[in-house]
């Protein structure tokens, strides 16, 4: 009966990431598709369509939008997650509770509905959309998350340092830029990491609040309406190995503090 369970087991977990990752290693095979559609049979490989996404100056232009607004949105994000846990946990602030809910509740709501609020927010307000305002939400959906990250790692140990560092004569700035950043430097690190990572692939939010200037995801979208071509499989690809290496970069920085 052990058996049974077992290879039961091992069948379900076969089925279910193979229903997941089925689509993509289809996406990524036919990227190397010698012919002009994506479609059985496989003929190649080449790459061609690598380089056509990289000769393609609107694909390269928004693969540049991509790594600032991932990038800055991300820095954003930490540097505000960082702080509001910082205060949060070494406060004693009357409804911290309730602040804390406040600051991880956008984790819960679908981001059509950020995106919808903030498209309508800058509407009222005249902003116009642009890379700014697709920062601004990636900013938004990303600081909740940061501040659970660097909440959750902050112990009673580096309270002790901190008062340490006080006892000697740091002041406040001192105490959070030299002692308490670098203790949290590995929460840190993966919190930028997963950032980085839902920015680059995020599509709703970037495609709400931008225009003219827009993300790699939204570019290959606009791609997709003029049909199949092995061109999209290869930005598509290019999109999916780039979360890929940026979980796992955020995965071995985890792993390293637990060890």
């Amino acid at each position: 009966m052990t058996a049974v369970l077992r290879l039961a087991s091992w069948g379900y977990a076969l089925a279910l990431y193979g229903f997941i990752f089925l689509p993509v290693v289809v996406l990524v095979l036919f990227s190397f598709q010698d012919g002009r559609l994506p479609i059985p049979p496989f003929e190649g490989p080449t790459l061609r369509w690598y380089a056509a996404v990289w000769q393609d100056r609107s694909l390269t232009a928004a693969l540049g939008n991509s790594f600032v607004v991932a990038l800055a949105s991300s820095a954003v994000s930490c540097a505000l997650g960082f702080l509001a846990a910082w205060g949060l946990a070494r406060g004693r602030l009357a409804g911290g509770r309730a602040m804390q809910g406040l600051i991880t509740a956008p984790l819960t709501v679908s981001y059509l509905l950020i995106g919808l609020g903030l498209m309508i927010s800058f509407n009222l307000t005249g902003i116009s959309p642009s890379l700014l305002t697709v920062g601004i939400g990636h900013a938004v959906i990303n600081t909740p998350l940061c501040f659970a990250i660097c909440f959750a790692s902050m112990g009673d140990h580096q309270v002790n340092i901190e008062r340490a560092a006080r006892d000697l004569g740091a002041r406040e700035w001192q105490v959070l830029w030299l002692v308490t950043a670098p203790m949290l430097l590995p929460a840190l690190a993966a919190g930028f990491a997963l950032s980085v990572t839902f920015s680059w692939d995020e599509f709703i939010i970037a495609f709400l609040l931008s225009r003219f200037d827009v993300t790699l995801p939204v570019e290959i979208w606009s791609l997709l309406r003029s049909g199949l071509n092995p061109k999209t499989n290869a930005a598509g690809s290019v999109v999916f190995l780039v979360s890929v290496a940026m979980v796992l970069a955020a995965e071995f920085t985890l792993l390293r503090r637990r060890r």
